[in-house]
This record gives structure tokens, sequence and C-alpha cells, in this order.
């Protein structure tokens, strides 16, 4: 069997099939993937995947013209975007993940998806790995000091409180996240239900900030609150790729000044 020639229009789903060692099945991306260089990758990849657009607006015929077997759209933002490509004809493979569990359980799922079933049970698995070895290197300071309180920020003007799979990754870091359910769609939130929680910590990873974001921009609101502002690359937190768990070793880190080996 021939391997399938795909296109990602979500860059956790790129950010994936390179985890899996499977980026040589990309035929195209959009302009916000990122894919490793030429080297390190294999069979159809060997050449730079072609750019076909935005996440939320790509161009339907220069995908059309890649001959995909599969498609890739990842979140609740690309579900009309899925239904579009179906629509024309493509095969489209989508993800929701709004957790922490069902973010590792995609990485499964795309494997099998992508015809490489084997590698993304690995992955998955090599994340459960990680995600145990953040829990035995927090447990002494959470049972000693309690979890600390963590106010997560995605978007700044005006401030929302992080959901989906970041309340669980605080959990997994060895925090307390009073702010937003797991599984809950980001939200608005007022500085005095900042206050009320009385956060130890302030996490800012602003949506397509990267590490750019200004701790000066959550100390010059006047919010009656005494805790460090720490900035974060947003990929770090809000990508449901194996970035994430890049990002719940860094909350260790900050949390609890745990160093956790990832082991790769």
């Amino acid at each position: 069997m021939t391997d399938p020639r795909v296109v990602s229009l979500a860059p956790s789903a790129t950010a994936t099939l390179a985890a899996m060692d499977a980026a040589d099945l990309l035929v195209g991306v959009t302009t916000h993937c990122e894919v490793p260089p030429a080297p390190e990758r294999r069979g159809t990849g060997d050449a730079s995947p072609t750019r076909i657009g935005g996440w939320l607006n790509p161009d339907p015929e220069r995908v059309a013209a890649l001959d995909p077997d599969l498609i890739l759209t990842s979140d609740p933002l690309q579900a009309d975007l899925a239904e579009e490509f179906r629509d024309r004809g493509h095969a489209v493979h989508h993800a929701e993940p709004a957790t922490l569990d069902v973010v590792l359980d995609s990485f499964a799922d795309l494997g099998v998806a992508v015809d490489r079933p084997g590698a993304g049970r690995d992955l998955r698995a090599d994340a459960a790995d990680r995600l145990d070895r953040v829990a035995d290197a927090v447990a002494p300071a959470v049972a000693e000091r309690g979890r600390p309180v963590v106010y997560c920020e995605e978007w700044s003007d005006p401030p929302m409180a992080a959901g989906n799979w970041v309340p669980d990754a605080v959990r997994a870091a060895g925090g307390r996240y009073p702010f937003v359910d797991a599984g809950e769609r980001s939200r608005e939130v007022a500085g005095d239900a900042v206050e009320a929680a009385d956060p130890d910590h302030v996490v800012l990873h602003v949506c397509g900030r990267g590490e750019r974001s200004d701790p000066e921009a959550v100390r010059n609101r006047e919010w009656a609150i005494d805790a460090p502002v720490h900035v974060v690359d947003d990929d770090l937190l809000n990508q449901p790729s194996p970035a994430l768990i890049d990002g719940v070793e860094r909350l260790a880190e900050l949390l609890h000044s745990a160093t956790v080996d990832a082991g790769v």
C-alpha cells in the first residue's frame, strides 16, 4: 500500500505527525504549520509541503491540486471547514479534543487515520509515560505544600481564562485551577474573580504571541493579586499536540521547580 498524501489544515495535526515521524506524508500545510526540515523527512515529504493558506482560510483549489488522500482538521473552529471539504469530495479526519486524556487519545486516532497505527500508539504511550513522570516529580511538593492556585490567560483583550485541556494540564503539573472546568471553552474573566481566587502564579500564553507577551499587561491592570507572572510559549498550552506535554513539564518547573526528565 502506498503512503497517503496528507494535507494538514491544523498546526496541531502537523506537529503530531512530525512527532510520530510521519511528516513525510505531508504534501500541503497552512502558513501557520511548522514542518521538520527536509533531511528529517522521507518519502512523499522529501520536498517541502505546499503552503495552502491560513488555517481558517485555506485555498480549496490549491488543496485540490495536491490530490490529497486525506485532509486533517482540528478544533471546533474548523468544523465547518471540515464539512466544506467533505462536500467537495475529500476524505477528512477531524479532531476536537477538549481534555488532556482526549488529546492523548487523538494521537492514536491520527496514527490510524494516516495508516501509521503503531506510531500513533507509541506516541500516546510516550505522552502518558511523561505525564506519569511529572506526577512523580511534583508529588513530594504537593504533599508538603499543597497545590498552588494558577491563573492561565490565553487572551488578554479582554482577559480570558484558558479552558479546554489547560485545567487538566495545571492539575497534572501539581496545581489547582478554579477558573474554568476541564473540557469547557475558554471564557472572559473579571478581575474580581481572579482576585477572589488569590492565585499563587499567573501564566500568560496568549494565542499567537509565542513568548512575546508582556507581564506588565497583567501588572498594570490594578488587580489586587500578589503572584509572579510567567510567560509561556502559547504552543505549549494552546495546541493539542505533543507540545502540550512539554507545557505540562514547563508548568511543573514553574510551580514546583520540578525538573522532569522527558526521556527524549
